[in-house]
């Protein structure tokens, strides 16, 4: 199952998010809610702490996630995965304090394994790569860049068919992987720890 979760930073692009929520659920993140209501999309649940939506209007119809050691955003990831749901697009993320930003990136090391989170930007796409994913074998165009970031010191992570490649080398949170560039052939990464790996538009 797929669910796409709307966060409470600047509103996507509708036409984007209409083509995610085909054979998926949707649920808003605190006030991400409202703005997805806003912008005309039916919200059947809000999930977190519940401190930026007036919880009347969503009455019967939110979840309260009151621990305060993680974000809501990561207590949804797990809530995700205990509800049986395998794949989880986040919208909703640009913008904001810069704490709130590096918040998002941080809650994709709390994630749980088994769970696919892609975070959909205006300028892309993140897509989350654990360990227990196996690799990540993808192709675009040549000449097109991505980038890869360690979100966790990774002891071994090899990238192959990509301009600049990696042979089970030690990786660390740094600007080594930044703006690699494809070959226009299957470019594989594989991981013994959490990677960001993004994508341009």
């Amino acid at each position: 199952m797929r669910a796409v979760l709307w966060c409470n930073g600047d509103s996507p692009n509708p036409e984007m998010v209409s083509k995610l929520l085909d054979g998926a659920t949707l649920f808003g993140i605190d006030g991400g809610a409202d703005k997805a209501i806003a912008a005309g999309f039916e919200v059947p649940e809000v999930l977190g702490d519940l401190d930026s939506v007036d919880t009347v209007d969503w009455k019967g119809q939110s979840t309260l996630l009151s621990d305060d050691s993680s974000s809501d955003l990561a207590k949804s990831f797990v809530l995700m995965l205990e509800r049986g749901f395998t794949e989880v697009d986040v919208v909703g993320i640009d913008g904001g304090s810069s704490d709130h930003i590096l918040g998002t990136w941080a809650a994709l090391t709390e994630a749980p394994s088994g769970l696919s989170v892609q975070l959909h930007h205006s300028s892309g796409i993140t897509k989350r790569l654990h360990p227990a994913d196996g690799s990540l074998d993808f192709v675009i165009p040549k000449g097109d860049e991505f980038s890869v970031f360690a979100l966790e010191d990774c002891q071994e992570v090899s990238i192959s068919g990509a301009r600049w490649n990696l042979k089970s080398e030690p990786l660390s949170f740094s600007t080594k992987g930044l703006h690699n560039q494809s070959l226009g052939e299957q470019i594989n990464i594989k991981t013994d720890g959490i990677l960001a790996v993004i994508f341009h538009s």
